[in-house]
């Protein structure tokens, strides 16, 4: 087990060079069950939930192989058809469940395993099965999840999500590719990372039509090739790097960014006071900012509310939360997408934050606030960053435990904050001793 160290209260500056996004390359990296040909995907973010993703993988019989730091190469032409996920595998990622659509369209069948991953709340298969019934499948549940087509295979069809679910919608996506005919996906979730899949799918010979709406229109092909695919940069990582420069008050530039992904983002932290600048597709954070948050028309309380694409990001709630500690006045932040999202607010309120936690979803955060280091533990990835950042303001030392999870969804994030004069270790922590 390890531990973060950090020494609060530098402003952080320089230049960023952000991951690739981590909710795109899993999907992606699954999608190679679809071909027997080898599929390359180029900047791929080297974090733990990529070498779970791998390791599922693996299990199944696909060749995995790291070319280089960032770059893997997968074959699935020695899938066995008979292939399970094992439970050791799936229990350590949500998005082992990626692989029921794969292996569903190429084989006709795919026995799954609950999957695991942060609890923030509940998460429904509901929608990936009931897309798969559309498409004619249907399943059954016993220790694990056998979803089976029927005789001659899955067969085209409307599919009408009763949630934009970004999983189920690229889980329904990689079905149909391999479903003869035409397959509409309606209230399909439109996030940076489906449309990424979507794009690489059409470069392995797929015809999605839609891409970045909500209704997509899949003609679905006998057979799809390898390809060579670059995952984009990760806006949720961006969004954190642009929050830590705005609260250390440090100058930053994060280059290499997709704007267009970043409209609402850049949108919400200006409502907390937080400018950024365009630079081509680089992204300029100034130096020595005071974050007021404005209120809204007539006076009332500014408020941030996530949702499904495009609007605010659920992934960056925690991140806004800390950054609303910083902020001159009082912010609701609405997280209604997951139920023990804003649960770790407890963690910024030992370190002198000013948050009432209304309910599981809603928080009222004033400030600005000194906040002081304390040791604390991070129970999932966004939190874990969220507390990183609080710890990278505050005054003295702060330990952040658990770190794995931060891990879990940002690659060597000390390194890269070390680069930008962050005082932050990484250390062993001793175990617990055992009591008699």
């Amino acid at each position: 087990m390890e531990k973060f160290v950090i020494d609060g209260g530098v402003p952080l500056s320089g230049t960023v060079v952000p991951a690739g996004n981590k909710n795109g390359a899993l999907p992606i990296l699954a999608a190679s069950i679809l071909t027997t040909e080898e599929v390359l995907v180029r900047n791929v973010p080297r974090i733990r939930d990529v070498e779970a993703m791998l390791a599922v993988l693996r299990g199944i019989g696909v060749r995995a192989d790291w070319l280089s730091e960032n770059e893997v190469a997968l074959c699935a032409a020695d899938v066995d058809p008979a292939a399970h996920v094992e439970r050791k595998h799936a229990e350590r990622i949500r998005a082992s469940f990626l692989l029921a659509g794969p292996l569903l369209a190429r084989f006709g069948r795919a026995e799954m395993p609950p999957p695991g991953g942060d609890v923030i709340g509940r998460r429904r298969l509901d929608p990936h099965l009931d897309a798969f019934v559309s498409l004619g499948a249907s399943y059954r549940q016993e220790r694990d999840i056998v979803i089976e087509a029927p005789p001659g295979g899955l067969r085209a069809a409307e599919v009408f999500m009763d949630e934009p679910s970004v999983m189920a919608t690229e889980n329904a996506m990689m079905a149909a590719v391999l479903t003869p005919g035409e397959t509409v996906i309606g209230n399909a979730a439109c996030e940076p990372h489906v449309q990424d899949l979507a794009r690489m799918l059409v470069k392995m010979g797929a015809d999605i039509r839609g891409i970045g709406s909500n209704v997509l229109t899949i003609s679905g092909r006998a057979e799809l090739g390898g390809c060579t695919h670059d995952v984009g940069p990760d806006h949720i990582e961006i969004g954190s790097f642009i929050a830590l420069a705005g609260v250390t008050g440090g100058e930053l530039r994060v280059a290499g960014t997709e704007p267009g992904d970043l409209r609402m983002i850049r949108l919400i932290f200006r409502r907390l006071g937080l400018h950024t600048e365009l630079d081509g597709a680089d992204v300029l954070v100034p130096g020595g900012q005071k974050l007021v948050a404005a209120r809204d028309v007539g006076e009332y309380k500014a408020k941030i509310q996530d949702g499904p694409w495009p609007a605010f990001p659920a992934d960056l709630t925690s991140i806004a939360v800390a950054l609303a500690t910083q902020c001159e006045g009082s912010v609701l932040i609405h997280e209604w997408m997951f139920e023990n999202r804003m649960i770790f607010t407890d963690k910024l309120v030992l370190m002198g934050a000013d948050i009432v936690l209304c309910d599981p979803h809603r928080a009222i955060v004033s400030g600005p606030c000194r906040l002081r280091g304390e040791r604390v533990e991070s129970p999932d990835i966004r939190a874990g960053m969220a507390m990183l950042i609080a710890a990278l303001c505050a005054d003295g030392r702060s330990e952040i435990g658990n770190i794995g999870q931060i891990d879990r969804g940002y690659e060597r994030i000390d390194e890269r904050l070390r680069d930008l004069g962050a005082r932050i270790a990484r250390v062993a922590t001793e175990p617990e001793p055992a009591h008699a």
